[in-house]
Formats: C-alpha cells, structure tokens, sequence
C-alpha cells in the first residue's frame, strides 16, 4: 500500500481524515468495505459476524448484551462489559444511551454477534466525550445479543391510573403478570437477584391492588400468586434473607397446603435459621409427597449433619460449664 512518501512514524500522528486526503486506506476504511448500510446515509454499517435466532429486538424491549467500543488504531476498549459474567437488564429509549447503538440492536437477534461502525452523528457528536472520545470520532462497536424481552406492554400498564389498571380486561391483565415473571425469571437466571424480587413483588402488588369481578377471577388470581410467592421465597434465600423466605413460603402454604415446592423453600429457609425442628417437619413433609426427590434428601442430610453438629457443641458446652464441680 502507497504512503505517498510518508513514514509509519509521521501516520500515526495524522488524524483519520488526513489519511485518506493523502489516499491512505484506514482500517476502518478497510472494514466498513464489508459492511452494510442499515439506514442508508452511511451513519451505521454493519457486520454480522454470527448470525442470530428469532425475531429481531423490538423497540420497548429490555436487552441484556455483551459490548465493547473501540477508537481506531486502538486494540484496548474504552468501554466494555466483558469482565461481567451476566450482564443487567437495559431499557431501550432508557438505558442504552448511544443513539445508534440503540438503532443497531433493532436489527439484532438473540444469539446474534454483530460489528458496527458508528459515525459521529450517531456516536458522540462533534464535540466527542473527553478524555477518551475525541471530537468527530468514528467508533466500532462489538455487540452480543445474550436475551431480550418485550416490556412494551408493562410499561404502558404501569403508567396507567389504579381505576385504568382495573379497567383492563383479565387476559390482558395477566399477560402482564405473566411478563413481569418471565422478567423476573430472566434476572434470577443472570444471578440478579435484586432486579428478580423487585419484578415479583411488582407483580404481587398488582394482584392485590386488582379489584375482582367475580368468584371466577378470584380464583384465577389466587392461583396466579403462587408461582410469585415461590419464586420470592427462593429468591430472598439467594439474597440470605431466611426469615423473609419463610414468610413468602408460608404464604405459598396458605394458597396450596401441600404445595412440595413450599414446604421445601420453608425447610431451607427454617434449616438456614438453624430451627432444626421445624426444618425436620418442613422438610419430612416435602419428602413424603416427593421420596425420590435428591435436592430433598441432600437438605434432609444437610440437617442431620447440622444438629449432629449442633449437640455435639452442646454437650461440650456442658461438660466445661460442670466441669468445676467435679
């Protein structure tokens, strides 16, 4: 490749523009050769590097991405979510601040990996963002679509008065709930437990703020509050709240007496309080519906060890407290 007399040295000194003035190829020159031009006026091309599955990412979605944004010449990011195991959810309009990162991901799919190259307008402006982007900047972004989810219809449920809430239809009313614990699910999987109890105790909030119709519904209604208390009893036990577990596995009790998941989570929950006895009858109960169940029995020989453990140090205890009267 001609430098038109230039040396290495002098290149890296010259601005983008100035290369290509001088009829020097620049590599992301080079690499938007290969890409398409998803809006047509050149601002956003794009490479799809892996190929995703499924519809493409509509626009109220929450997305959960990997990315990473590079200058040119530059092999280290300024920006990037990789030392994130599991990335957290963002809002689209929201929380995905770049303008043209947000266009882009309308045109991903789960599972996808996609470049793009992002020319000022849709990146950061002419003034860039001191001290990492400088003006004018072209920039590449590496994205991965790991999960997405379509919270159009919860946002606009949420923004509702109490008596619109009330108005809505049952179906659409629990195509919501049955949103907010698909969402919920999805930060409990990423091992966000925080976001997870707060999907699900917006959930419970709506079930006992909906005014009932009839018999019908109520039953519906009930029957959807189960799931929920479940999922919050587990959740405050990755959270190593015991006491707020049980309360939510209780609760479970009172909809669904002989519900095995409850009993197990109220178990768990009485076992990591160290009430041994009542996680024996917790426990005990879970085991007779399910025998063969293994997460059961590990807990069921979990206790066992543990108040072996417990009398063990209360017989030591004793020993030296009577010790001086032998």
């Amino acid at each position: 490749m001609s430098t038109n007399g230039k040396t290495s040295r002098i290149l890296q000194f010259m601005a983008p523009d100035e290369r290509r003035q001088f009829g020097i190829e620049t590599p992301f020159h080079r690499l938007a050769l290969q890409m398409q031009d998803i809006l047509g006026d050149g601002g956003i091309l794009k490479e799809v590097v892996h190929a995703g599955e499924g519809p493409p990412v509509p626009k109220h979605a929450s997305v959960s991405i990997h990315f990473s944004g590079f200058l040119e010449y530059s092999d280290t990011p300024f920006e990037t979510t990789s030392h994130l195991k599991y990335p957290r959810m963002m809002k689209l309009g929201r929380d995905v601040t770049l303008y043209g990162l947000e266009l882009g991901l309308l045109t991903m799919k789960k599972g996808e990996f996609s470049r793009f190259l992002f020319k000022p307008k849709y990146a950061y402006g002419d003034l860039g963002c001191p001290p990492h982007i400088p003006p004018l900047a072209t920039v590449l972004y590496e994205v991965q679509v790991l999960d997405f989810l379509d919270s159009a219809q919860v946002d606009e449920f949420l923004d509702l008065s109490m008596d619109e809430q009330n108005s809505v239809s049952l179906s659409t009313f629990l195509n919501v709930l049955d949103t907010q614990r698909s969402f919920g699910n999805l930060c409990f999987n990423k091992k966000h437990y925080e976001d997870a109890r707060e999907r699900y105790k917006q959930a419970m909030t709506l079930l006992q703020n909906r005014e009932l119709v009839d018999d019908e519904e109520k039953q519906r209604l009930e029957e959807m509050k189960l799931p929920f208390l479940l999922n919050l009893s587990l959740t405050y036990l990755k959270l190593e709240k015991p006491q707020k577990a049980l309360c939510y596995g209780q609760k479970a009790l009172d909809i669904s007496p002989q519900n095995t998941k409850a009993l197990f989570r109220c178990g768990q929950a009485c076992l990591e309080m160290s009430d041994y006895e009542k996680a024996q009858d917790y426990l005990t109960l879970a085991q007779a519906k399910k025998p063969f169940d293994p997460d059961i029995n590990t807990f069921l020989k979990k206790l066992a060890l543990c108040y072996k453990d417990y009398l063990d140090k209360e017989r030591a205890m004793c020993s030296k407290m009577f010790s001086g009267f032998k």
